[in-house]
């Protein structure tokens, strides 16, 4: 099958996760994405551990079906080729900080008077206008900064972030589907255009129930571990030999959960009528079935959840969730052999297309690995042109 963005060309001016990610996801669907990279020492990414006989995994989890091209943008010659690629291009992604990509000349009003088609994404922290466009930033300062940590963690304890890089993979989702719908406008018109993609601004998106329970009540949301401000039972509870999830997230699923732990009475007691009044009560409902988990461990908890058709799930690991057999039926974890030859295993697309898992073609590649084919192809283009 023909990969949905086959033909597509991809300049990508990045380091570590956001911009990559972004880069990754464009890859995965068939674009041509070429890295740009300086020739001391690449993407920062290359050297962070688990390195694996010379080759960092972590960055192999980034930079799958990518070529990478190594260039010093302070290098006249180096930055012209770099400009010849953009112009040659249809997407160009960069997550430096605002005004470096102008300094070099390869910035979007350079760089559209030669190629007007251009959709150019930049990922930064706080965007590239306003009064904090020139601060850095990273995942935790965002996460700190968009009130991502003032509602992770339990009530009364430190801040604490999301374990996962949140800001930076969702301002990579974010970049990525905005430049395929501004490619989508460019073939249309053949004007292209800049887009901005603040991980502040990412961040604050994906809070769309945090933002307007503040907005609606004028109050801040709080920390509440796992348990929900509007729903209840749905948090982690305690059973015997450890933590399990349930999410009864309606009257019907109440009823079923009142029936697994042999409660009919509490379906008629008036505190635990509906979602709200149970979550007004959470934390007496918690304690009172908390008292009855712990009469069996959670996969007989998990089971009779499961069997009555209550969502729910054990407190995974990643070894335990990369071995489930959902993940494996989906195909999601694919063999991936790295340029020294080891082959080592990814988390691929979890997009299917037509019923088909998207394919790794090509690995991660060393640095500068496809300086010498690119370079000559652009060279061979501008000639006949």
């Amino acid at each position: 099958m023909k990969e949905p963005l086959e033909g597509v060309t991809v300049i990508e001016f990045c380091n570590v996760a956001a911009g990559p990610f972004c880069g990754m996801l464009l890859a995965d669907m068939g674009a041509d994405v070429i890295k740009v990279e300086s020739p001391k020492g690449g993407d920062n990414l290359r050297a962070w551990p688990p390195i694996t006989e010379g080759f960092s995994e972590n960055f192999a989890s980034l930079n799958r079906n990518k070529r990478s091209v190594a260039l010093n943008l302070k290098d006249p010659d180096d930055r012209d080729n770099a400009r010849l690629l953009c112009e040659n291009a249809d997407i160009v992604i960069e997550n430096n900080r605002p005004g470096v990509m102008t300094r070099l000349g390869l910035d979007y009003d350079t760089l559209s008077q030669r190629n007007p088609a251009l959709v150019y994404v930049s990922i930064s922290a706080y965007g590239q206008t306003g009064p904090r466009a020139q601060e850095g930033g990273f995942d935790l300062t965002i996460q700190a900064m968009s009130g991502i940590m003032s509602v992770t963690g339990e009530p009364g304890g430190a801040p604490v972030k999301c374990g996962v890089p949140l800001a930076d993979f969702c301002a990579g989702l974010y970049g990525a589907y905005s430049a395929l719908a501004a490619l989508r406008a460019a073939q249309e018109t053949g004007q292209g255009t800049h887009v901005d993609v603040p991980m502040l601004g990412a961040t604050l998106g994906i809070a769309a129930l945090q933002t307007s329970e503040y907005f609606g009540s004028g109050k801040d949301p709080v920390k509440l571990g796992s348990a929900h401000p509007r729903n209840a039972p749905y948090q982690a509870f305690a059973a015997r030999d450890g933590y399990f999830g349930m999410a009864a997230g309606n009257d019907a699923l109440w009823q079923k959960v009142c029936t697994v732990v042999d409660r009919p009475e509490w379906e008629n007691e008036p505190k635990y009528a509906t979602t709200t009044l149970r979550a007004q009560h959470q934390h007496e409902l918690r304690d009172n079935l908390e008292a009855i988990f712990q009469e069996a461990d959670c996969a007989v908890w998990l089971e009779r959840f499961r069997a009555i058709g209550v969502p729910c799930a054990p407190i995974n690991s990643y070894s335990q969730v990369l071995a489930d057999p959902q993940v494996e039926h989906m195909g999601w974890v694919q063999p991936l052999t790295l340029p020294n030859g080891v082959t080592t295993r990814t988390f691929g697309s979890p997009v299917l297309m037509g019923g088909t898992p998207q394919t790794i073609r090509r690995p991660p590649p060393l640095l500068g690995e496809h300086t010498e084919d690119v370079l000559a192809t652009l060279q061979r283009k501008t000639r006949h042109e």
